[in-house]
């Protein structure tokens, strides 16, 4: 499979502002006050130190797992929504979206070994995923589709984002899945109705292709990745694993009308106290496929998470709190 071109728009307009501070600020840094924060970044950052019950006691974060899967347990029995089940072998004629991310990458001071373990635990989850078709009025959902990891069904340890951590744990890395199918979906006329992203940056940008923050957290079950089909297509995904990439694409049996332009805007770091945030905006063009106009510029969602590492090399934002002032 060739590889894959990411496009990306140019950034904002840039606005006059002095020289980059890095990390260590000088005599007179940069500085942005709270009024100029996003509704968003006001959310996340202030206060800085509020944190969840289950990363003040780490003891609790069992329980309020089994919480949390009893309540979507009671979800999935109420619901009436129509889940994609069937399988297909044969392949339907039209490609819509085709993609693929290096298996092996070097992620700050991850041990490698985890990163060999995924490899395992992914070939287990597209093997519950290739060849599904989403018909028309269906929806998909990682969780129902690929189910509990669990070592009973082989699966192994590998690095898992869990509770403001990165750390091995059983079905560990099978988020790159749901990565790729996210960014594919993004790139189709399918309606993504349930995603969740992680809360906090735990690496460093090193050999990034995608923008940051178009991944997704799972956690089985009741945080998934699921997307409903709203047109009159069948779409069937196709996923797997090759000798270096996670390998996917999107096919459907007649062509859409739309092509798709997915990229970043607004990428910014900002510093509060001792702590460091990561924020930027997911848009996406749509594009008439017919004669190549643009249509319309969708905001996807605008992320801010928690750097788990220092900034090097890029702008940082001092933010003052002027309700202290």
């Amino acid at each position: 499979m060739p590889d894959v071109t990411i496009n990306s728009a140019p950034p904002s307009v840039a606005v006059d502002r002095p020289a980059s501070t890095g990390v260590m600020p000088a005599d007179q840094p940069w500085r942005i006050g709270l009024e100029e924060l996003s509704d968003a970044e006001r959310a996340r950052v202030f206060p800085s130190v509020r944190r969840r019950w289950t990363e003040r006691l780490p003891l609790l974060y069992p329980l309020a797992v089994r919480y949390h899967r009893m309540l979507k347990r009671i979800e999935w029995m109420r619901s009436s929504t129509p889940y994609a089940q069937r399988r297909q072998a044969d392949d339907l004629p039209v490609r819509v979206e085709r993609h693929r991310s290096l298996l092996m990458r070097q992620l700050g001071e991850t041990e490698m070994w985890m990163q060999r373990n995924k490899v395992t635990n992914l070939r287990l989850a597209c093997a519950q995923i290739d060849g599904l078709l989403i018909r028309p009025g269906e929806t998909f959902s990682f969780n129902q589709v690929v189910g509990n990891a669990t070592r009973r069904k082989g699966y192994v340890m590998g690095m898992r984002l869990s509770n403001g951590q990165a750390k091995a744990g059983i079905g560990g890395g099978i988020c790159q899945l749901a990565n790729l199918l996210h960014w594919m979906v993004l790139h189709s006329p399918m309606t993504v109705t349930e995603r969740s992203t992680h809360s906090f940056d735990p690496f460093p940008d090193n050999g990034r292709v995608l923008p940051w923050g178009v991944g997704c957290s799972i956690v089985y079950n009741y945080v998934d990745l699921q997307f409903r089909n709203d047109t009159d297509l069948t779409f069937q995904l196709r996923v797997g694993v090759g000798d270096r990439y996670l390998e996917g694409s999107i096919l459907a049996d007649a062509a859409t009308k739309s092509s798709y332009r997915v990229f970043a805007r607004g990428e910014r770091f900002l510093r509060v106290g001792a702590d460091y945030f990561r924020r930027n905006e997911i848009w996406r063009t749509v594009i008439d496929r017919r004669t190549g106009t643009a249509i319309r510029d969708e905001l996807i969602r605008e992320n801010v998470a928690l750097a788990k590492y220092v900034p090097v090399g890029v702008d940082v934002l001092d933010v003052s709190d002027t309700r202290t002032g």
